[in-house]
């Protein structure tokens, strides 16, 4: 079973890196890829727990280091109120993390900025356990076939995924900015997207309204 103890460390090991980590179900798939007779729920259970746990792990750290350290404390207050919109909406909050749980795109972003709410971590673990062991599911079965009909060293593979992996990790690191940057307040209360604009030290919770050009 040491090969079930490295995938665990593996996989918790790429969900608390906050970018450029390499996508958790490509390790999924090469498990069963390269164990093709392992038992496939366990192969997906043990990712699923390691990569729960890891993500929870990235929210938690998002929360001590990013909210409480350097985030400032009109920037705090802007998302707290997107933390009291969400704690009435956790239904939303359970669908959009199973959808994400489901799909191979990263889920880093979303567990940072959860994290930097503070809301109960609890409400997104089992709606991303069920969809990760549902889709790990998938993937180390889809690994498990591919072991008898292709080889992995294709150089064209190798391109694609290495190119969707470089930009949407950018893309990410701009979504985290840009999730500190909107004005919460104005877009619950009064449905109008708004940028929260420093306008030097004690400015920093002036806003100023996004208009089209």
């Amino acid at each position: 079973m040491a090969e079930m103890l490295i995938l665990f460390i593996a996989v918790y090991i790429l969900t608390i890196i906050p970018v450029f980590a390499p996508l958790t179900w490509m390790a999924i798939f090469y498990a069963g890829f390269q164990y093709p007779s392992y038992s496939i729920p366990l192969l997906a259970f043990v990712g699923a727990t390691a990569a729960t746990l890891g993500r929870l792990t990235l929210a938690k750290l998002a929360r001590v280091i990013v909210r409480e350290r350097i985030l400032s404390e009109p920037v705090r207050e802007n998302i707290d109120v997107l933390k009291q919109g969400l704690e009435k909406r956790r239904k939303l909050s359970f669908s959009v993390y199973l959808f994400y749980a489901f799909s191979p795109l990263p889920s880093n972003f979303l567990f940072i900025a959860y994290g930097m709410t503070s809301l109960e971590l609890s409400i997104v673990a089992i709606p991303f356990f069920l969809g990760r062991f549902i889709g790990y599911n998938l993937w180390a079965f889809t690994g498990s076939i591919a072991a008898r009909k292709i080889t992995l060293e294709s150089a064209a593979v190798q391109s694609y995924w290495g190119a969707y992996f470089v930009i949407s990790q950018i893309l990410l690191l701009l979504l985290v900015y840009l999730f500190t940057k909107v004005d919460w307040r104005a877009l619950f209360v009064n449905k109008r997207l708004k940028w929260m604009k420093a306008r030097g030290a004690t400015k920093l919770g002036s806003v100023e309204a996004i208009t089209p050009r």
